[in-house]
């Protein structure tokens, strides 16, 4: 998928998806989940403080596919989760409601989302100067994980990579060089990554590492180093070896490339849309489309 207007159009060639919306009674997040819904792939269903969703919905022409009343934020959470816990919805989404009463809800052992699998960020960006979108992990959770963290990140992407119909992407585990260097930590972890795909302990993947970020996206500078790189200037995902590394990249390339991006986090049953009240528009409905392509339903 070269942008995030095919991964829209993907999305809209199948029936809507449901998105389990928590806390709904936020009028800007709604004029999104509107916008998708008359794009057509999304049915919402909003879970919250019944009295001001149905304001909102009422100003802004949105009509959902079912209204849940809700008590309170954890409420809200509990009963957006149960949603998506019993089938009855494929995405869950955060409205207006604390980050961490929301992951409590997915985190919950008896009712909530948990797959034993670590929770990981997925970010993607659409970037000018590059082919393709450019899928990256992680960048806003996990800050510094080790080898058995990574693992678990790299398995989540590959697994909404899949179920976005994405088979065999080209994997660069990002380091500093392309030497193993036991005092680098992460060219060690990046060639246990390399390994770990081998062994077959993760989905089926063509994964480099240690390698560089120039030679990453550049056959030239691959072959000047006389690397014989098969995934050099055509990247697919982007394992980070820490969360400073992420952030820095992806804030750069959202304000010197012009960028756009979405996120969803993974490792729950389900595609969870964190985000955050200060996102555009267009940030929350490339992450809705996302979090739906990443469903797994089979389009």
């Amino acid at each position: 998928m070269k942008n995030f207007s095919e991964v829209i159009e993907k999305v809209k060639s199948v029936d809507p998806y449901i998105v389990s919306v928590a806390a709904a009674e936020d009028m800007e997040l709604l004029k999104a989940v509107k916008a998708a819904s008359d794009m057509g792939f999304v049915k919402p269903v909003l879970v919250g403080d019944e009295a001001k969703i149905k304001e909102i919905t009422a100003e802004i022409g949105l009509e959902p596919l079912k209204i849940v009343a809700a008590d309170s934020p954890e409420d809200a959470a509990a009963k957006a989760v149960k949603l998506v816990k019993d089938g009855d919805a494929e995405v869950l989404m955060k409205g207006l409601i604390n980050t961490s009463v929301y992951m409590r809800a997915i985190l919950n052992r008896e009712n909530g989302l948990r797959t034993g699998r670590l929770i990981t960020l997925l970010a993607v960006y659409e970037l000018p100067a590059y082919h393709k979108l450019l899928f990256c992990t992680d960048s806003g959770i996990n800050v510094a994980p080790d080898l058995a963290q990574k693992k678990d990140i790299l398995q989540n992407s590959l697994l909404a990579m899949k179920g976005m119909g994405l088979t065999n992407p080209k994997v660069a585990a990002l380091t500093a060089n392309e030497m193993v260097d036991p005092k680098i930590q992460s060219t060690v972890d990046a060639n246990g990554l390399v390994e770990a795909v081998a062994a077959g302990e993760v989905e089926s993947c063509t994964i480099e590492g240690p390698i560089a970020f120039d030679v990453a996206f550049s056959k030239h500078n691959a072959e000047h180093k006389g690397i014989d790189s098969k995934i050099a200037g055509d990247v697919d995902m982007l394992v980070f070896p820490n969360i400073e590394t992420g952030n820095a990249l992806g804030k750069s390339w959202l304000h010197f490339s012009d960028a756009k991006w979405a996120g969803i986090v993974l490792g729950a049953s389900a595609p969870v849309i964190l985000g955050s009240r200060s996102d555009t528009q267009e940030i929350k409905i490339n992450s809705i489309a996302l979090g739906c392509l990443a469903s797994g339903r089979d389009l």
